[in-house]
């Protein structure tokens, strides 16, 4: 974004980057994630305020050879967290200590105030630490600046404003670490707090305008939270020259196809176009168990959906997709997956025929649900909870049939339906049914059954990095139960997953 002092998160894996990304953008300073191997060409032409390097393990797969030393000689602040410290004592001729296991927990970290890194705290913080994990020598030029039951877990070079610290500021329940950021971002970069959504949405328009101009666009429209800002949004620059485009490729909840066309068609006036394409992606999904491949099959078919619907148009050399930031680091950068690959990042076709605008793909979720707002959307579609690009696709484990699939939509709309009666929809951030590729033994009326398990899921975060699962009442979970096993055919058994991200993921495939 033009203007804005940049924060650069080199990140050698791992889920620290991504905290440590969202707590930075919460304090209103733009940051980006790129990978550690990133070239000092690429480092030094994107002319960050300040670098943190982050993330990882030290039984990580991570080349230190492949970040360049040179990234300590350009001058600018650097704060080094976690490993990104070891490779920084690493070059300073300092030595860490490798730690046997992950043992982190809270634990009190007694700090020097003189060190700009830690102003405004009192002499003992609580931060997120592996107490195993310390610094055996002091790197040349650095000073200790904090140590945890008397082992040194922080440095500083001060005239070189290089920082290296062995605890996760970005891992915290209290402001403490908080402050920590805070201070490397203002006191150390001094950075501003321009990074604003209202400006974003500006220059945005301005530059979707400049690329676009006069001709046309083909929004993939979902109607999740995701598509339906990015269509607004490139609404709100190219007006009628936007035609939104909503496939029905069969993998839809119970009534999405119906109430996608009555918001935006009757609501949002809006050029839209529903594509009946259910058989279609069933056919080619038929036989399919793979998740990775399920994904890629269906992401390749919607843009084969959108050139074909290119042909019958006039002037269409653009597709808009919602991509967001957490879809590009899951999907791996520089080509290199790291959790799973989204429809609308790794599973493009290489020779695909149009020219992609992505308006949302540097926003994590909760800035993106904040865009929406802003630009006049309801809060039903704004609070709207997740729902992947495959749909049911990546829910029906194993291999894809319509049976499934309406024994899906059935289960789920009965978990939702409840879940809203009990007006427990607006504490969850995301909720849904799962069929796993598994039939359990039952009885029903006095005799046996050999049918499906419908699994329940439920979590709430912010951004999608992370999630919790959510403490239904066990009273409303058996009312559940008994609806779908009473209403659902070929259903015998119902479970509840109670796993966060990590180590899950928030969907099952």
């Amino acid at each position: 974004m033009g203007g804005l002092k940049l924060i650069l998160i080199l990140d050698l894996g791992g889920k620290f980057s991504r905290f440590l990304g969202r707590r930075i953008r919460e304090s209103k300073v733009y940051c980006e994630i790129v990978p550690y191997s990133y070239s000092i060409e690429r480092i030094k032409g994107k002319r960050p305020e300040g670098i943190i390097i982050s993330g990882g393990e030290p039984n990580d797969v991570v080349s230190i050879d492949k970040l360049d030393e040179e990234v300590f000689n350009m001058g600018i602040p650097i704060m080094s967290i976690g490993y990104g410290a070891d490779i920084m004592a690493q070059v300073y001729g300092g030595k860490a200590t490798e730690p046997n296991n992950h043992n982190y927990d809270y634990e009190t970290i007694n700090v020097d105030r003189e060190s700009l890194l830690f102003n405004g705290l009192e002499d003992e913080v609580s931060l997120w630490v592996n107490k195993e994990y310390v610094f055996n020598t002091i790197p040349q030029g650095f000073k200790p600046i904090a140590k945890q039951n008397g082992n040194l877990v922080a440095v500083e070079n001060q005239e070189k404003k290089i920082y290296g610290v062995k605890f996760h500021p970005e891992i915290e329940t209290s402001q403490q670490g908080k402050i920590i950021i805070d201070n490397f971002l203002f006191k150390i970069c001094t950075c501003d707090k321009k990074w604003d959504m209202e400006e974003f949405i500006e220059e945005s328009v301005d530059e979707i305008k400049k690329q676009v101009g006069n001709r046309k666009a083909l929004c993939a429209l979902s109607g999740g939270v995701d598509s339906s800002v990015a269509a607004v949004l490139v609404h709100k620059a190219i007006g009628d020259n936007l035609v939104c485009v909503f496939v029905d490729h069969g993998l839809l909840r119970k009534n999405e196809k119906e109430q996608v066309e009555k918001v935006f068609r009757d609501e949002f006036h809006m050029n839209l176009i529903s594509v009946d394409a259910r058989e279609r992606f069933l056919n080619k999904l038929k036989g399919v168990a793979d998740p990775e491949q399920k994904r890629k099959i269906i992401g390749e078919e919607f843009i084969r959906v959108f050139e074909e619907e290119q042909k019958k148009l006039e002037g269409i050399d653009y597709l808009v997709q919602g991509t967001i930031y957490p879809d590009v680091i899951e999907s791996g950068m520089d080509g290199k997956v790291t959790v799973k690959s989204h429809h609308n990042v790794g599973g493009l076709p290489e020779d695909i025929d149009f020219e992609l605008i992505e308006p949302l793909r540097q926003l994590f979720k909760d800035e993106v649900r904040e865009v929406g707002r802003l630009l006049g959307i309801s809060e039903e579609i704004v609070s709207r909870q997740p729902f992947p690009g495959p749909g049911l696709g990546v829910r029906v484990l194993g291999e894809i049939t319509e049976e499934k699939l309406e024994i899906l939509r059935d289960a789920d709309y009965v978990f939702r339906d409840e879940i809203k009666k009990a007006g427990w929809d607006k504490k969850i951030w995301q909720y849904f049914a799962t069929l796993p590729d598994i039939k359990t033994v039952g009885v029903s009326r006095g005799e046996r059954t050999y049918n499906y398990t419908v699994g329940l899921r439920a979590v709430n975060s912010v951004d999608g990095m992370t999630a919790q699962w959510i403490q239904i009442p066990l009273d409303l979970l058996q009312k559940i139960s008994t609806r779908i096993t009473d209403e659902v055919p070929r259903v015998n058994r119902v479970v509840y997953d109670i796993t966060n991200k990590p180590p899950s993921t928030i969907e099952w495939e």
